[in-house]
C-alpha cells in the first residue's frame, strides 16, 4: 500500500546536481490568535540533504513548542510552521 507517491521531479521542479545545493531552514512562529508570525528564523548551518533539514526542523519545532510551554501556547494558540529551501552553492 502506497500512502505518498509522487515523482520526484515533477512535484519539486528542481532537475540536476543536487551535490551542489545547501538546505536553508526557516522556523516560523505564528499565533492563530492574533493572526500573525514572527518574522523567520533562519537556522545558522545549512543541510545537506531536504530529509536531515525536514527532520531537524520538526525535532526543533517540538523543542521551542516545550520552550514556549503548554499555557502559553493554548493562550496564543501558537503553533510553528518551517521551510526547507534549497540554495545554490556558488
Amino acid at each position: 500500500m502506497t500512502i505518498l507517491s509522487f515523482i520526484y521531479d515533477d512535484n519539486i521542479g528542481y532537475r540536476g546536481d543536487l551535490s551542489s545545493m545547501k538546505i536553508l531552514l526557516s522556523l516560523i512562529i505564528c499565533s492563530q490568535m492574533a493572526g500573525t508570525c514572527l518574522e523567520p528564523y533562519e537556522w545558522p548551518e545549512r543541510f545537506n540533504t531536504q530529509y536531515d533539514c525536514m527532520i531537524f526542523g520538526y525535532e526543533e519545532s517540538l523543542k521551542k513548542m516545550q520552550e514556549i510551554g503548554r499555557t502559553e501556547v493554548n493562550k496564543y494558540n501558537a503553533y510553528i510552521k518551517f521551510t526547507c529551501t534549497p540554495e545554490q552553492i556558488i
